[in-house]
Formats: structure tokens, C-alpha cells, sequence
């Protein structure tokens, strides 16, 4: 031992113990090593043992799984090819019904103007807003986009998205009375919903009056 080892016991038995980790490390490796090895061996010695039957039954198995896998694939790849063929013009008719709700928004601006109120100039204006917004309709209809047809219909999640509850006694609840924005499908899809107003029961004004204290207290 040396002099400087004799002044410093502590180091030296932190480097027994890294040793003797480092040994344990390494013969744990080994260990597993062979075991791999071994499993690998006997994998090897299990497949040289098949018999000409077995080799060829496992040949098939693995012919059977790649063709099922080739036919998944190819399968997708036609489904894939048929959505982009029938829906690849999707976010364009989306964005195309913006046409219809800015002539409807047009036509409704005209009617509730004063100036021009019972003018033939008028009559005019909306005769040809109105052809307008039947050749886009049927150009829509030619390419699958239709029109949800709402009203007088109990509400449906998947087609309508209600807005507001309108009081109606001769309505069952949940009936669609109105309709704030029409909606579309293309094909099978829906394109955007109807936007619209439901029928709910009349309320008595003590039913009005405990809403109202229950909204407030919730506030």
C-alpha cells in the first residue's frame, strides 16, 4: 500500500466498491448474453427438427398472413382513391355556400329598405337575386350537394344544431320551426348543419319566475 492510499482509506474503499460493481455488471451481462444465445440455439435446433410437413405448413402459414396483409392494403389504397374521387371537392362546396347565404343576406337587405320598398326597380333586383339562387342550387344538385330539409321535423343531432327554443304548444317539444341557416350534405356526408330553432312548451309565469331566480343565483 502506498503512502498516498495509507492517507486516504475512504477512496480506497469507494474504489473496492466500484470494482466490485462493475464486476457484478459485467457478469450479469454475460449471463444474459447466454441466455439469448441459448434461446437462440434452441430456435435454430427447434426449426433444423421440423419435418418436411411442418416446414411446408409454415411456409403457407406465412404465404396465408402476406397475401391478407397485400389485400388490407389494397383495400384501403381503393377506399382512400374513392373518398379524394367523391369528396376531394368537399372544402370548395363548403366554402361555395357562402354565395348562397350572402344573396340571401342581400335579399333580405333590400326588402327592409324603405326607399325602395314596393318599387319596381326592386321587384327587379330580387327576380334576378332569385334565378341566381336557383342556378346555384342546381349546379350544387348536379354535384351531390343538397339541401336539408328541416322544418316540421324533430331535431336531429347529426343533420340540425339548435340555436334557440321557441314556444309552442301546438308543436310537440323539440319539433324545428325555424330555420336560421339552411344546411347541406354532399353525397352521404354532411357538408354543415341546418341551423334552427326548436318548439319547447309554453311556461306559466310562476315557471317563468323560478327560471329566472335560478339563472340569477347561477350567476
Amino acid at each position: 500500500m502506498t503512502k498516498e492510499q495509507e492517507q486516504n482509506p475512504q477512496n480506497n474503499m469507494d474504489s473496492e466498491i466500484k470494482d466490485k460493481v462493475n464486476d457484478e455488471n459485467l457478469n450479469e451481462k454475460e449471463t444474459k448474453d447466454n441466455l439469448g444465445s441459448q434461446n437462440n440455439n434452441e430456435e435454430i435446433e427447434d426449426k433444423n427438427n421440423l419435418t418436411p410437413e411442418d416446414k411446408i405448413l409454415e411456409l403457407e402459414d406465412k404465404l396465408a398472413r402476406t397475401f391478407a396483409e397485400m389485400e388490407n392494403q389494397r383495400r384501403r389504397f381503393e377506399k382512400e382513391k374513392q373518398d379524394a374521387f367523391e369528396y376531394g371537392g368537399f372544402s370548395f362546396a363548403k366554402e361555395a355556400l357562402n354565395l348562397i347565404d350572402n344573396l340571401g343576406r342581400s335579399k333580405q337587405v333590400l326588402e327592409n329598405d324603405e326607399s325602395l320598398k314596393e318599387s319596381e326597380a326592386l321587384k327587379k333586383i330580387l327576380d334576378h337575386l332569385e334565378i341566381i339562387n336557383k342556378d346555384l342550387i342546381s349546379i350544387f344538385n348536379k354535384n351531390n350537394i343538397m339541401p336539408i330539409n328541416c322544418l316540421g321535423k324533430k331535431l336531429d343531432p347529426n343533420y340540425h344544431q339548435a340555436m334557440i327554443e321557441i314556444e309552442d304548444d301546438e308543436k310537440e317539444p323539440g319539433t324545428i320551426i325555424q330555420e336560421v341557416q339552411k344546411g347541406f350534405t354532399i353525397k352521404d356526408r354532411l357538408l354543415r348543419p341546418s341551423l334552427v330553432g326548436v318548439s319547447k312548451k309554453k311556461q306559466n309565469k310562476s315557471e317563468k319566475d323560478q327560471e329566472n331566480k335560478e339563472n340569477l343565483e347561477n350567476k
